[in-house]
């Protein structure tokens, strides 16, 4: 994985300095070469991490007659085939990295080259000849791209921070992005947390020429339309047929010229991936894990166990209180969005294990959830979305007690309140997003605490509808699982757990994640199951653990999904009293001087927190938002990011 920088400017050649500044700025991303080329209009800059053809590849890269330059993050799985194919029409190779099967493939096929690409990828291509600039970002969004336009000049980066070095921009926070933020936990598509700067959107490409842009949409999540399902298929041959799929993806990821190994959370789907690559030949597996000392986080003996039944090579890391809040600081950095979970913290301190551990690319499980219908989410709508039927029915709200058994406080412990909160709402059963509705609501609690002046300019904005304008025309044909599995894909996957959880926190100590799950052919086969076979009654991903038998113990395909979480406002406390840097930040000068946020509601929310009263999903998410908003505004906006002295720098 890599870190892509540039500039564009039909007007004024850009510099080659300012892209050099972009390019130091994300060396975290890319600590084995940096690389800037000039080409007259454009200039594309680049912080590579070799895995694929190490002594070679350096970027950007250029086709034999330097007409088209690349600067590429990722990974291009199916590399080799599209080699071969450019290889018989007369292309010439000079390495054996994917990067350069971007060059010939767009010789050959135009934009079009995106849709033959199986993999993750951001990168910028730059046509001399058309002076024509190509963006694209690959399907789920698991590799990012940020652009700021200023004036005629056009900056693009893998990171927001490398836009600074563009000069006479100060950032700003945006106040709609952060009741964004507040409501669905990261940005709506396209959007970013600062002022000016948007994201290209997954499965997207934007071309840039003398006459202008055109952006276009090459890729998304879809489903077939509720009464085109096949309703006789064979599970048994479907789960046949899953597991080759999903083997094949392992197996294509395991491609690199460096050592790949893998992260083992103790659940069904990294267990997946890790046999299925011993499967692949990795008999002697490099797997590592998260533990904590708090049971309700912990999966320690559920990593153990599958430790022995595999034969993995296994490192367990244990993250405490403390190694959260010294953390908490430099994640922020990395993330570039304000966090409602400390959950990216410790597993960007795990890729720092696997870094030092020599390790560059890991396998994981993400995806499996929104691809299978893993989530909660999902077994709550189908339990609200039932009890809508009939309201009044207490046996239909009995089925509430079913849902979050791995938490210590659930939310269903009292029956009266679970019926309460997961209300039915039978009139909003249409509406776009009603499986939502309930973490939505949580989550929006968190505007109590922003200043009048941020409520003022938020009166009128419903985040829901906004998302809902968005949706594409298909949606009001799909089933209601289907429904949520898509804004689940493109809000919390691709907005969260892909970038801030996932991105971010790996790169930081310049680690590559990859996704099985996330290959787009096995997504497009995982769309056309029947919802009863990713959601069969309350047991999630059937179809999923019906394919790993015999390849995974019992105990693993029957435990119910336990999602990983760390704890969150108690880490920023010590005795009763939390840390002075915490305090300092929230303190109501400083508070006043951002401006986001009502003192007087934040200082109602760290007593509580003080006194070890914030035990619900709202006020954590509240503390976690409120700090790491403070954090961000330091950093970007103050302009005083994390040195080693502070808090928060691993």
């Amino acid at each position: 994985m890599c870190g892509v920088a540039g500039l564009l400017d039909f007007r004024q050649p850009p510099s080659a300095e300012v892209v050099g500044a972009m390019v130091r700025a994300l060396h975290h991303r890319g600590p084995d070469g940096h690389g800037v080329r000039a080409c007259g209009p454009a200039v594309l800059g680049h912080a590579r991490l070799a895995v694929i053809d190490p002594n070679a590849g350096a970027q950007p890269m250029a086709n034999e007659d330097a007409s088209v330059w690349v600067s590429f993050n990722g990974e291009i799985y199916n590399h080799a085939e599209l080699r071969r194919q450019l290889l018989a029409l007369g292309h010439g190779f000079r390495s054996h990295c994917d990067t350069e099967v971007l060059v010939h493939g767009y010789e050959t096929w135009g934009d079009a080259l995106v849709e033959r690409l199986d993999g993750q990828f951001a990168f910028a291509l730059w046509d001399a000849r058309r002076r024509r600039l190509l963006l694209a970002r690959d399907r789920t969004g698991i590799r990012p791209l940020f652009l700021r336009r200023d004036g005629s000049r056009l900056g693009f980066a893998s990171e927001v921070k490398a836009l600074l070095a563009m000069p006479g921009w100060s950032p700003r926070l945006d106040p709609q992005v952060l009741a964004e933020v507040f409501t669905t936990w990261g940005p709506l598509a396209g959007h970013s947390p600062f002022e000016g700067v948007r994201s290209l959107e997954p499965g997207s490409c934007l071309a840039i020429d003398d006459d202008g842009e055109r952006a276009w949409r090459y890729w998304d999540w879809s489903f077939p339309r509720r009464e085109d399902f096949a309703q006789d298929v064979d599970a048994d041959t479907l789960a046949d047929e899953l597991r080759q799929r999903l083997q094949a993806s392992v197996e294509q990821r395991l491609r690199a010229d460096v050592p790949v190994g893998a992260y083992l959370s103790g659940g069904l789907d990294s267990a997946a991936v890790a046999a299925l690559a011993r499967q692949a030949g990795a008999r002697r597996l490099r797997t590592f894990s998260i533990r904590f000392d708090d049971p309700e986080f912990d999966e320690g003996e559920q990593q153990l166990s599958l430790v022995r039944e595999l034969g993995c090579e296994h490192t367990q890391w244990r993250c405490r209180d403390e190694d959260i809040a010294q953390a908490f600081a430099q994640a922020v950095w990395h993330a570039e969005t304000p966090m409602l979970r400390t959950a990216p913290v410790p597993l960007m301190l795990l890729a720092r294990q696997v870094h030092g551990a020599g390790y560059k690319v890991v396998l994981t499980g993400e995806g499996a959830d929104e691809v299978f219908g893993g989530y909660d989410l999902f077994k709550e709508a189908r339990v609200r979305r039932f009890m809508a039927r009939a309201p009044d029915s207490a046996w239909r709200a009995g089925l509430l007690s079913r849902l979050y058994p791995y938490l210590t406080r659930s939310p269903t412990a009292s029956a009266a309140l679970a019926r309460g909160f997961f209300r039915a709402d039978p009139d909003k059963l249409a509406l776009p997003g009603y499986g939502h509705m309930t973490r939505w609501s949580t989550t929006q609690r968190c505007w109590q605490m922003f200043s009048g002046d941020v409520r003022e300019a938020l009166r009128e904005r419903d985040v829901a509808g906004d998302l809902a304008r968005g949706l594409p025309a298909a949606f009001a044909g799909w089933g209601p699982l289907q429904q949520d599995q898509y804004i689940e894909a493109t809000t919390l996957l691709s907005q969260y757990l892909l970038c801030t959880q996932g991105d971010r926190m790996a790169m930081a100590h310049a680690v590559e994640g990859r996704f099985p799950f996330l290959d787009h052919h096995l997504i497009e086969f995982a769309s056309r199951l029947p919802a009863r076979y990713k959601l069969m009654g309350l047991n999630e991903k059937w179809l999923l653990k019906r394919a790993m038998r015999g390849l995974l113990p019992r105990e693993v395909l029957e435990r119910s999904k336990q999602p990983y979480r760390a704890p969150d406002s108690r880490c920023f406390f010590e005795g009763g009293v939390e840390r002075d840097w915490v305090a300092e930040l929230l303190a109501p000068a400083s508070l006043g001087e951002a401006g986001y946020f009502d003192p007087s509601a934040v200082a109602r929310l760290l007593a509580k927190c003080r006194a070890g009263r914030a035990i619900g999903f709202a006020d954590n998410m509240a503390f976690v938002g409120v700090l790491s908003t403070m954090l961000l505004h330091r950093q970007f906006v103050r302009g005083e990011p994390p040195r080693s002295r502070e808090p928060g720098v691993s």
